[in-house]
């Protein structure tokens, strides 16, 4: 007599664990689908990214330095964060690719070359060359009173600071950047 109701509960015990089972199962089928399955596409979509990287490209690295991809060597890059600052960077820090780039025919990255000073806007505002020095730069500037144009060169050209920054990056780049 002992017996048989020990198998009975036995025989209701299996559909008990199966009920008991069930919502396990449900929450790790929710969890794929709301976590798993989505870190995985992104985690392929950055694979992809770092693939396609190629020289020319603008990319943000994960310590928010943006520069131009220089040349790509297998697991790093060379990047030029400004004229003639170049750094070797691991391909697994970039975050974004901002802009796409072409490479040249050769494929090859090949050195900046350092900008030849140019007669922007300000030098010719003033009448002179962009070798002048600060003498000619006063003396350009007294002979050009009441002229808005020159005062705004002489604001810049007399300041070795923004004088340098201003024959960096040209005219045009210069007042997009540092006046606006």
């Amino acid at each position: 007599m002992l017996i048989s109701p020990a198998y009975a509960q036995a025989a209701e015990g299996g559909a008990s664990m199966l009920v008991q089972l069930a919502p396990l199962v449900l929450i790790f089928i929710v969890f794929y689908f709301l976590l798993i399955r989505p870190q995985q596409k992104k985690v392929k979509e950055q694979r992809a990214m770092l693939d396609a990287v190629k020289r020319g490209d603008t990319v943000v690295m994960s310590g928010g330095m943006i520069g131009k991809v220089v040349h790509v060597d297998g697991n790093e890059i060379g990047l030029e964060l400004a004229p003639n600052l170049r750094v070797k960077a691991i391909k697994g820090m970039i975050v974004e690719v901002r802009a796409k780039g072409e490479p040249s025919a050769g494929g090859e990255a090949k050195p900046a070359k350092p900008r030849e000073k140019e007669e922007g806007a300000y030098y010719k505002a003033l009448g002179i060359k962009a070798d002048a020095g600060q003498d000619a730069i006063e003396a350009a500037f007294q002979g050009k009173t009441g002229d808005e144009a020159a005062a705004d060169a002489y604001e810049t050209l007399k300041d070795p600071v923004k004088r340098k920054l201003y024959d960096s990056l040209g005219h045009d780049e210069y007042v997009s950047r540092v006046k606006s």
